[in-house]
């Protein structure tokens, strides 16, 4: 047995914590009699993103895609377009990948397996263990941020979670801990936990079912747990973003490259400010995309911050005086048109202005 589960009262702690799960768990649309295929998506969008935000989401994308067979078939255009909005969006196209692998080679059915599924783009050991628990009863341990935090404190775990290390010594007490009977109301009444009650910052400690058995709270130190070792400092990118209309009113966008940030999406184009003076854009764009430009007027400043970088983007209209576009990925589109593509969210706050 693990060193930190000795003496540790499993049986009851198992209860407790399925009882009032299942008592009190959140209305979400995919807890009602999920298949595999809804807990596979849905645990792909709540990565990195807030319940709240993800719920209009799913139930757009499984009204879209109701099954792997439809999403494994569409265009790829068309499911970042149903991400539209989410982040992150190299999640849609490993799922769409990954769901396409289903469908060659497992005849549509997703695979119950631990192996199978890590073999699956973009399926590492928290969703396997989502899914296997979850829509197949099976008792593998799905160990995201709330658990780590749940259990740092249950069990007073110092260890950095930051550190791969410290995810893996996770995942070997959830296997002890795990109810062989209920995997997947333990597995979801962690997570529940970790979102409603032991919270990051003031957990609710007195309305905790497990409260008898948290070591952290009888010592009086469950704020300061988790342990976790501070984030590098995100990079700050600078970028005008010149809006460039044609005689027929017409605005040019562009379509990222296949790889990276934000593969694939569209966006306005954007000139790195640390590589040119304000004075130079205009020789800059002509070079780059064969179009001149002039008067360029600021109208807003922009800033989206992703996990890694910072954007800033200074925004402004401009005077198109001639040239012909010449870029491969780029094109002049009507305003009306724009709803057709998929924007990441920073642009998709330029097209509001527009």
């Amino acid at each position: 047995m693990n060193k930190h589960l000795d003496k540790f009262p499993i049986q009851s702690f198992q209860n407790s914590l399925i009882h009032w799960f299942k008592k009190e768990q959140r209305d979400l649309p995919w807890r009602k009699d999920p298949t595999p295929y809804e807990v596979w998506v849905s645990e792909i969008m709540l990565q990195q993103t807030k319940v709240e935000t993800v719920i209009p989401y799913y139930k757009h994308f499984l009204s879209k895609f109701p099954t792997l067979d439809t999403l494994a078939t569409a265009e790829e255009q068309e499911v970042l377009k149903a991400w539209e909005g989410l982040g992150y969006y190299s999640r849609a196209r490993n799922l769409q990948n990954a769901v396409r692998e289903v469908v060659e080679q497992y005849g549509g059915s997703v695979p119950d397996t631990k192996e199978e599924l890590g073999n699956l783009k973009g399926v590492g050991p928290y969703t396997q263990g989502a899914i296997l628990s979850i829509a197949f009863q099976k008792p593998e341990p799905a160990v995201d941020g709330n658990v780590m935090r749940v259990l740092s404190r249950t069990l007073l775990i110092t260890d950095d979670i930051a550190k791969g290390k410290t995810r893996s010594l996770f995942e070997s007490i959830v296997r002890e801990l795990i109810s062989k009977n209920d995997p997947s109301a333990f597995n979801q009444g962690l997570m529940e936990l970790g979102a409603l009650v032991c919270t990051p910052k003031s957990p609710s400690c007195l309305l905790c079912p497990v409260q008898e058995h948290c070591r952290a709270f009888k010592e009086g130190i469950q704020e300061s747990l988790p342990v976790k070792s501070s984030k590098k400092v995100q990079a700050v990118v600078n970028y005008y973003v010149p809006i460039v209309k044609d005689d027929r009113g017409r605005v040019l966008i562009q379509q990222r490259p296949s790889t990276g940030l934000l593969a694939n999406l569209w966006e306005f184009p954007m000139i790195p400010i640390d590589t040119i003076e304000k004075d130079n854009m205009s020789l800059w764009y002509e070079a780059e995309y064969g179009l001149i430009i002039t008067n360029f007027q600021q109208i807003e400043s922009i800033r989206h911050v992703f996990s890694h970088r910072i954007w800033d983007l200074q925004v402004g209209m401009c005077r198109l005086n001639g040239g012909a576009l010449d870029h491969p990925s780029a094109m002049f589109i009507p305003l009306n048109e724009l709803e057709t593509y998929p924007f990441p969210v920073s642009h998709q706050k330029i097209k509001k202005l527009l």
